[in-house]
């Protein structure tokens, strides 16, 4: 099972407002932009813009972070076997498949396996403290 990237997720109320910043932190442009049922998404170096109505953003906050991986399935059965519970199922989206799992310990995170072209383009692999950037 590898692990390609990780996200932080913002909240913000307005995704233009949130950029500029996020910009200069990090000396780079978002490689992801794209609506997501009410809400805009933004994902700019491991920074994962999560705008739009307070109310709209709730139905996501109960995740802290963002994890791609290479293999959605093999990741549900790591999770599973160290107690997590999927408390969303795996479900198609924009950028490939995902779940939400909540661990044993009670952290929530969403799972990711992008799409072929998505990978190509900004998978990285981190492992063991080190990153190779595409």
């Amino acid at each position: 099972m590898t692990i390609l990237r990780t996200y932080a997720r913002l909240w913000s109320d307005d995704l233009d407002h949130a950029l500029p910043l996020l910009k200069e932190l990090t000396g780079a442009e978002p490689h992801l932009r794209m609506a997501f049922h009410a809400v805009e998404l933004a994902a700019i170096g491991d920074f994962l813009v999560i705008a739009g109505p307070a109310e709209e953003r709730a139905a996501y906050a109960h995740a802290s972070a963002t994890v791609v991986v290479e293999d959605l399935d093999a990741v549900q059965g790591i999770l599973e076997a160290a107690g997590a519970i999927v408390t969303t199922p795996v479900t198609s989206g924009p950028t490939g498949r995902f779940l939400y799992a909540r661990h044993a310990d009670g952290a929530e995170a969403e799972y990711v396996e992008w799409t072929p072209e998505l990978v190509r383009l900004h998978g990285r692999v981190a492992s063991a403290g080190r990153r190779a950037r595409p």
